[in-house]
């Protein structure tokens, strides 16, 4: 190894550097040789750096790129001079812009103080001149006083003249110097806006009046005074007043237009008097009102009368003339139509299944409970190929009004009796709606084939109520049928055919449609959908109707057999699609032109609904407040809501819920509507206390959820009678029991016995019955109760006892009463309390 490399390798340190002590643990410490060296700085040659980035990055870039690069350097410069020299023209064009309207404005401020000045000028001129007229007018009246003799005739005939002539300048001075206003003077500038500010504050309201030269003003008054509308209103009354003429005007008298409701105010309107006057003369009649409550037409009357108008009754269908009537008389367009045929009787009797025989279907077994709660309406095709309309009606003694509607609607009403039933209470009310009808009835006397079919005890029955069939020789025609054998069915379809030829059936199909609504129902899916049967003209799809408070544009057209038919000709049932609510059963549907007059009259029967109903609750004086108050307040209340599937179900529970009660109790239908039960409809039960009702309805997710954690109890039925009976049941337990007095017997104290600690002990004799513990007791003086109470003991010697027979003595004490004597008579008793029901 060399002698200048060390042991490790390294180059031995120099001769430059020096001697560093190094200190360590314990004191010890050692010298080291240490070489100092100097850094080693390269000075760049100036442009080096750059050639040195070019030629690194012209290794890495290719000759397309950096022709590209340059290409895109260029383009932006360009961008840039285009740029810079945009904004230089835009610049130019903004100030010249901005020029040209200052020359505009600084001509219209010219031109506007030349106004000025030239309008100072003429109001000016025009003070002047009314000035000059106003002097002459007084001079002139001293020369005409002091004329007399024979020369005062003409002198006041030229007095009147000067009158005359001074009155025209004055009033031409008036109108000049109205149209005239006072303006700045010339050399002033025009005020800036602060200024304007101060001056508009410091005004007030007579500087709103200072632009406006009067007469006085001209004259040298000063002040406010009176508007030209006040004096020439003096004016005239100064002139009537001379003339002899009536200073105060006369009332105008006006034909006033009153509907069937109408709010105070609009009243008040209409007659041009004062809303306080009306409102003072409806207290005055005993109706308290204020200006936004509805009052009915009758009391309009009474009030427009009274003021002294005339009444002018608006007719309810103006808006509804749009529905014309097309003349049914036109023996060309009239066309054979089929019967509709209702069949009525009691419930039970098998009306349905008749129907089922004659269409062979079987609706009876989809019947909940075995009995029909809806209306229905089915058209069939008899053998000899004419159509026959039928509508099946339940015989629930509910379903009064659906019997009414189906008495309404028909032309042949078939009495379904049943031979081992005989006549019963629907029946009898069947064959009075069709009486009300004025429509041919035919007896079916059902259910022959069963044991103890008497059709004679049928027939016989009916004479009591003014039905005499055939057999009897009367002219209503009578038919045995069964329905579950088919015997009579050809026969009764046979009668029903010649009935309907023999009333001579006809229609006009080419006109708006016209029919009424058989049932409405709201249903998931479709909406609103209406049970509509087509009496007049034809119902097409695509048409625009009205029905009853609802409108709607027919989207679909279903038979009774669930097809889809693009028309419905009359005595046809289909159900119709598109409604926009539901509409109530009954309703009369008729096709309008357009949507825009179904939406009016639409409106306008909801607006007359309301305010009818807003007029019953309005209007009622003090006396019938206080006597209604009194007569509710020992009546007790059984709030429900209800929900059904259709309309006509809900309009028969209504009615059931109507009849149950008395004085003490009853029903009250918070809300009642078709469709499934909601959340809405949960919240308000809950706020009443009330329970739902569905009927042949269940409850969606969110209202049971809603209903489990209110605690609202829900209830559903399918059958009616059955709902009927728990409501019934329900509004019962509302009933407060029947208090029950038993008499147990009599008992005379024979002495009285003061015991410390214990009170007052009647010592008795039992004259009569016997005398039980606890038992309720009467304390009579002289005949006179003078206390009722409770036995608190009933001592025999020293013994407690239940009870002590006739004739024995006994030891009694009353409860929390101890005003007893000698010879007073105690008269024991129990009382027992008695549920009642309706």
């Amino acid at each position: 190894m060399s002698d200048t490399t060390g042991n490790d390798g390294k180059k031995p340190l120099g001769l430059k550097g020096g001697t560093v002590r190094q200190s360590f643990s314990h004191g010890r410490s050692k010298a080291v040789v240490v070489e100092t060296k100097r850094r080693r700085v390269i000075v760049p040659k100036p442009g080096s750096a750059a050639k040195a980035a070019i030629k690194s990055g012209a290794g890495h870039l290719s000759d397309t790129e950096l022709a590209r690069r340059k290409k895109a350097l260029e383009a932006a410069r360009a961008m840039e001079s285009e740029r810079a020299a945009k904004e230089k023209a835009d610049s130019e064009a903004r100030e010249k812009n901005r020029s040209e309207r200052r020359a505009e404005k600084d001509a219209a401020e010219r031109e506007a103080a030349e106004t000025e000045i030239r309008k100072q000028r003429e109001a000016e001129e025009a003070t002047v001149k009314a000035a000059e007229a106003a002097k002459t007018v007084e001079a002139a009246k001293p020369a005409r006083k002091v004329l007399s003799g024979s020369a005062a005739p003409k002198q006041r005939g030229n007095g009147k003249k000067e009158d005359d002539v001074a009155a025209s300048q004055v009033a031409g001075a008036r109108a000049e110097a109205g149209r005239a206003t006072t303006f700045k003077k010339p050399d002033a500038k025009p005020a800036s806006a602060p200024d304007r500010k101060q001056q508009r504050g410091k005004g007030g309201a007579d500087r709103r009046r200072s632009g406006k030269l009067t007469i006085n003003q001209a004259l040298g008054g000063g002040g406010r005074q009176r508007s030209m509308a006040a004096m020439k209103r003096r004016q005239e009354r100064e002139k009537r007043k001379m003339m002899g003429g009536p200073v105060e005007r006369e009332k105008v008298f006006r034909e006033v237009q009153v509907p069937d409701a109408i709010t105070v105010q609009e009243l008040a309107n209409r007659m041009t008097e004062r809303v306080a006057a009306v409102v003072k003369a409806l207290m005055t009649n005993g109706i308290m009102a204020t200006q936004n409550q509805t009052i009915d037409h009758e009391t309009a009357e009474l009030i427009v009368e009274e003021f002294g108008h005339k009444v002018v009754r608006v007719s309810d269908a103006a808006v509804e003339d749009i529905i014309v009537e097309a003349p049914e008389n036109d023996a060309e367009n009239q066309i054979p139509r089929p019967p509709v045929i209702t069949i009525m009787g009691h419930v039970d009797h098998g009306k349905t299944s008749l129907l089922d025989a004659i269409r062979k279907t079987n609706v009876v077994s989809s019947e909940a409970g075995g009995i029909t709660q809806h209306i229905g309406a089915y058209q069939i095709e008899a053998d000899d190929g004419s159509s026959l309309t039928f509508l099946d009606t339940p015989g629930h003694a509910a379903f009064t009004s659906m019997r009414a509607r189906g008495a309404n609607v028909t032309d042949i009403v078939i009495l379904v009796v049943a031979a081992d039933d005989s006549v019963m209470p629907q029946t009898i009310e069947a064959i009075h709606h069709a009486k009300a009808a004025n429509v041919p009835m035919i007896v079916a006397i059902n259910k022959i084939d069963r044991e103890g079919a008497d059709p004679t005890k049928v027939r016989t029955e009916l004479l009591q109520h003014e039905v005499i069939v055939e057999a009897m020789s009367g002219e209503v025609l009578d038919v045995e049928v069964s329905a579950i054998t088919g015997e009579g069915l050809d026969k009764l379809v046979e009668n029903i055919s010649l009935q309907a030829e023999l009333l001579e059936l006809k229609a006009n199909p080419d006109r708006p449609a016209e029919g009424a609504v058989i049932e409405a129902k709201l249903d998931v899916g479709r909406g609103p959908v209406a049970t509509v049967l087509v009496q007049k003209g034809t119902l097409r799809r695509g048409d625009i109707f009205v029905v009853g408070e609802q409108w709607g544009k027919v989207r679909a057209l279903i038979d009774d057999q669930g097809n889809r038919i693009e028309e419905a000709g009359p005595s046809t049932p289909v159900e119709v699609l598109g409604l926009n609510g539901s509409p109530e059963a009954g309703d009369v549907l008729n096709v309008v032109p357009d949507e825009a007059r179904a939406r009016e009259i639409a409106d306008y029967r909801a607006q007359v609904a309301k305010d009818k109903k807003a007029a019953a609750g309005a209007g009622t004086t003090l006396d019938q407040l206080l006597a209604n108050a009194k007569a509710n307040e020992s009546v007790s209340e059984l709030p429900i809501l209800l929900k059904a599937d259709v309309q006509g179900s809900a309009e028969a529970i209504l009615q059931a819920c109507e009849r149950i009660g008395n004085d003490e109790v009853r029903v009250r239908v918070l809300h009642s509507g078709v469709g499934a039960i909601t959340e809405s409809d949960i919240t308000l039960a809950e706020a009443s206390g009330a329970p739902v009702i569905g009927f042949n309805v269940r409850a969606n997710a969110p209202a049971r959820n809603a209903a489990n954690q209110k605690g609202v109890e829900i209830r559903y039925y399918s059958i009616i009678y059955d709902l009927v009976d728990d409501i019934k049941a329900a509004a019962s337990g509302l009933l407060s029991p029947e208090i029950k007095e038993t008499f147990l017997g009599n008992a005379e104290i024979k002495e009285v016995f003061n015991i410390t600690g214990t009170g007052k002990i009647a010592g008795c004799f039992v004259t009569e019955g016997v005398a039980k513990r606890h038992a309720g007791v009467r304390l009579l003086r002289d005949s006179v109760v003078i206390h009722e109470g409770k036995l608190k003991t009933l001592k025999r010697f020293k013994d407690e006892v239940k009870e002590v027979q006739s004739g024995q003595d006994c030891g009694m004490a009353f409860e929390n009463y101890e005003d007893i004597r000698a010879g007073d008579v105690i008269e024991i008793f129990t009382t027992e309390e008695i549920e009642r029901s309706l």
